[in-house]
């Protein structure tokens, strides 16, 4: 039984940082990532940022490159959200979720939802003031 469970959300102010975790039990798939997604009120899912399980391969939406970093720790099968500057903007429920590589690679990288993404976990509310 796969799951996934997001945690480590809050509010902030504008420039701080957050750091959220991504428990997941279950699974070792081949071919498979982890991946964080946001959403905001009245807004689409984003895909934000992936990694790989097999190579630790990471993937990044422009929305948050180079302010967010994403990495997993294979001993506590959890995988990390650090969340750097952040900016009224990034204010949303956040998400993690597991899948073929192939599917949440392609969401955060073009920014369009992609159907199929098997495995959610609960969301956690960043909010972000300026």
């Amino acid at each position: 039984d796969v799951q996934l469970q997001a945690s480590g959300g809050g509010s902030v102010q504008t420039g701080e940082s957050l750091r959220l975790s991504c428990a997941v039990s279950g699974f070792t798939f081949e071919g498979y990532a982890i991946g964080w997604f946001r959403q905001a009120p009245g807004k689409e899912r984003e895909g934000i940022s992936c990694i790989s399980v097999s190579d630790g391969s990471t993937y990044y939406a422009d929305s948050v490159k180079g302010r967010f970093t994403i990495s997993r720790d294979n001993a506590k099968n959890t995988v990390y959200l650090q969340m750097n500057s952040l900016k009224p903007e990034d204010t949303a429920v956040y998400y993690c979720a597991a899948g073929p590589l192939l599917l949440i690679r392609r969401w955060v990288l073009s920014s369009r939802e992609v159907y199929g993404i098997p495995y959610w976990g609960e969301g956690t509310l960043v909010t972000v003031s300026s």
